[in-house]
C-alpha cells in the first residue's frame, strides 16, 4: 500500500475501536503517504449492528472525501458488510492466507469469501499454493508471492551494536520473528532446546490464539516481545541462523511466509520446514535447509553453522542474493497495477452485435 501510496490514495481501514463515544472516522496521514482510517464505533452492540454502523462510517468517508472512481481492496472476507452501499469502479480480494482454516475461525467465513468471489474483479493470492487452491474459484486470480525490500534488510549485514535486551545473549543464537499462534511449532522447538542446552533461541513477536504454557519454557528460550518493522535488521545482525519452524497443519498448508526472502537478504542462513511456498522455490534451489523433526533441525543448523565464513556460505549467500535481486515490492505492485488496468478495460469495453434485420 505505501508504493500504490506513491501515485495513487490510499485510505487503509482499520479494525474498529469501541468506546462510549459515538460513532466517528478518525483519519490519520501516515509518513508513508497512507491515510489510516480507524473508524469508533459505539461499544455493547452485536458483531452484525457493529458492522453496519461502521458500513456508515465508510460510505461517509467516500462522501467527505469527494471519491467517485475508487478501487475497494478487500483482505478479509468478514468485514465484507463493512461495503454495503460503496460502489467501486473495480473490487480486489487480496487474500492472503486460508483464513478458514484457522483456530477459532468463525463459520460464516466461507460463506462471506464465496460472495467476495462473486463481486470481486480481481483475485491476489499470497502465494503458489494458495492459488492453487483459489484459482478454480475466480477466472482472474493471479499468484503474488511474498516479496522483500531487499536495503531494508541487507542493512542487518552492516549493523555495529546490536539491541539491548538480544545483545547479552550467549552464543551462537538461533531466531524467529513472527507472530506465535498455532502455526509455530511449539512441540519441535521444546525439543531442540532440550537437546541443544548449548544454543540460545530468539524468539520475537506477540502470542496469539495460544498461552504462553504452550510454548517452549526451557531457559535458553528467550521471548523479546514484538518489534517494529525497523528494528528488525538490528535483531537479524546477532543471529547465527534464522528460523521457520512452522508445524505442518491446515493453518499452514497455504502459508508464503514474508520472512523467508528477509531472512536471506539480511544474509542470515536460514532452516525451515518443508512449507510449499519455502520448498519451491527457495528449497529447491538450495538456498536454505529443509527439515521436519528437531533432530533434523539440529543436524541442519549445525551445518549451517559449521559453514560460516566458508566459501560453500558465500557461494550459497550470492545464489541468494542473485534470487532476491529479481523480488521487490515495487515489482509486486506494478503487477498488480498491471493486472487492475486489464481488469478496468474489461470492465469499460462494450461489445455490440448488431441484429439482423
Amino acid at each position: 500500500m505505501t508504493r500504490a501510496a506513491q501515485t495513487r490514495s490510499v485510505y487503509y481501514v482499520e479494525e474498529p475501536i469501541f468506546g462510549d463515544q459515538g460513532d466517528t472516522m478518525a483519519l490519520r496521514k501516515d509518513q508513508s503517504g497512507v491515510t489510516v482510517c480507524t473508524p469508533h464505533v459505539t461499544q455493547g452492540l452485536s458483531a452484525d449492528e457493529s458492522q453496519a454502523r461502521t458500513a456508515k462510517l465508510l460510505q461517509g468517508l467516500v462522501r467527505n472525501e469527494g471519491l467517485t472512481e475508487y478501487v475497494l481492496w478487500v483482505y478479509s472476507p468478514m468485514e465484507l458488510p463493512i461495503t454495503a452501499g460503496l460502489s467501486p469502479a473495480l473490487t480486489v480480494y487480496d487474500c492472503m492466507d486460508e483464513l478458514a482454516n484457522f483456530r477459532y475461525a468463525p463459520p460464516e467465513l466461507l460463506t462471506r469469501e464465496t460472495e467476495l468471489f462473486r463481486r470481486a474483479d480481481l483475485v491476489f493470492t499470497g502465494g503458489h499454493r494458495l492459488w492453487e487452491a483459489k484459482r478454480h474459484k475466480h477466472s482472474r486470480a493471479f499468484p503474488f508471492p511474498s516479496s522483500v525490500d531487499v536495503p531494508h534488510f541487507a542493512a542487518a549485514r552492516t549493523v555495529k551494536a546490536e539491541p539491548e535486551d538480544q545483545a547479552g545473549l550467549p552464543g551462537p543464537r538461533l531466531g524467529f520473528y513472527g507472530v506465535l499462534d498455532e502455526r509455530f511449532d511449539a512441540a519441535l522447538m521444546s525439543e531442540l532446546a532440550e537437546r541443544r542446552p548449548d544454543w540460545t533461541f530468539v524468539l520475537l513477536g506477540p502470542v496469539v490464539k495460544v498461552s504462553r504454557e504452550e510454548l517452549p519454557q526451557a531457559s535458553n528460550v528467550h521471548y523479546l516481545g514484538q518489534k517494529g518493522y525497523g528494528d528488525l535488521p538490528a535483531y537479524l545482525s546477532g543471529w547465527d541462523v534464522a528460523l521457520l519452524p512452522f508445524a505442518r497443519n491446515d493453518a499452514t498448508e497455504f502459508i508464503s511466509p514474508t520472512k523467508t526472502p528477509e531472512y536471506l537478504a539480511a544474509g542470515v542462513p536460514v532452516v525451515s520446514t518443508a512449507i510449499h511456498d519455502v520448498v519451491r522455490p527457495y528449497g529447491e534451489a538450495q538456498l536454505l535447509e529443509i527439515a521436519h523433526d528437531a533432530q533434523g533441525f539440529e543436524t541442519a543448523i549445525q551445518k549451517l553453522l559449521d559453514a560460516r565464513g566458508t566459501a560453500q556460505a558465500t557461494e550459497r549467500q550470492s545464489r541468494a542474493d542473485a534470487h532476491l535481486s529479481q523480488l521487490s515490492w515495487d515489482k509486486t505492485w506494478q503487477g498488480m497495477e498491471d493486472r487492475m488496468a486489464e481488469a478496468a478495460a474489461e470492465r469499460t469495453t462494450l461489445v455490440v452485435e448488431a441484429a439482423d434485420d
